[in-house]
């Protein structure tokens, strides 16, 4: 395989992801994103712990989906995450939830 069809290759499984993505935001009502992977979820659990003047966080969620292009299913039933790094959650509005069609033309 070269490297214009391993590009190629990533090119549209980046599309089939932000299609699969497009079509599943409406069932989810927060976005949790962490240093290594974006989350949609409806249920989740924040935990802020401290261990001998260490911080890190550990976030629970259920029925989640994952922006994960390699992974081959992304709806998971429970994650658990633990991160040294910052955890993003947002509750997404009903404007969020409304994304551009495919044959929108942007500027106009």
């Amino acid at each position: 395989m070269s490297a214009e069809d391993l590009e190629k290759y990533e090119t549209e499984m980046e599309l089939k992801l932000y299609r699969e993505y497009r079509d599943v935001v409406g069932l989810f009502k927060y976005v949790i994103e962490t240093e290594r992977r974006f989350y949609l979820t409806n249920d989740y659990e924040l935990q802020v712990h401290s261990v001998q003047g260490e911080v890190f966080f550990e976030v629970t969620m259920a029925d989640a989906w994952v922006w994960d292009m390699y992974r081959p299913a992304r709806f998971v039933r429970k994650v658990r995450v633990l991160t040294f790094k910052d955890v993003n959650i947002e509750e997404l509005a009903k404007s969020d939830l409304e994304l551009p069609s495919d044959d929108a033309s942007f500027g106009n």
